[in-house]
């Protein structure tokens, strides 16, 4: 496999500088890390960013996601390894993803589920994760970027 061309947030650095800069944002969200790359994960799987899958599901590890949970996040409703707030944020994050498909795209259902478990600082932490992974997986899925360890990444 070979992509397109290079990411371009590798291309303009000053992209990449100011997505890192949110993803320190939304990390003091007050979101558990783990929860974070459930929502990230998912939303990859839907959008099916190879890229962004293969690399949550390494960060998700090293969050405390268990193997259990990583092998079944593509099919949380029918498994019993998420809490309750996962699942909220697991179902926020599909619908937020799935914008197009519905003509409520997220359900007041959806939605005050969330807010039972987390605060307009949680939420809007979820919102921007949600957001900004749909971004990278448009860019990613669009220029061909190949899984695996990336540029900008370190151990």
């Amino acid at each position: 496999m070979k992509a397109r061309m290079q990411n371009p947030a590798v291309i303009i650095p000053e992209a990449m500088k100011a997505a890192g800069e949110l993803v320190k944002a939304i990390q003091r969200g007050g979101v558990a890390p783990s929860t974070l790359e459930l929502v990230h994960l998912r939303a990859s799987q839907i959008n099916g960013c190879s890229v962004c899958v293969e690399g949550s599901t390494r960060g998700a590890r090293k969050a405390g996601v268990s193997e259990e949970q990583l092998l079944t996040t593509a099919a949380w409703r029918d498994a019993p390894f998420f809490s309750d707030a996962e699942r909220a944020a697991l179902a926020l994050s599909e619908a937020a993803t799935r914008i197009s498909d519905t003509a409520d795209p997220v359900p007041d259902e959806i939605w005050d589920e969330a807010a039972r478990h987390f605060d307009e600082r949680e939420l809007s932490a979820i919102v921007l994760m949600v957001g900004l992974t749909n971004l990278f997986n448009r860019i990613n899925v669009t220029t061909r970027q190949v899984a695996g360890r990336q540029p900008w990444e370190r151990d």
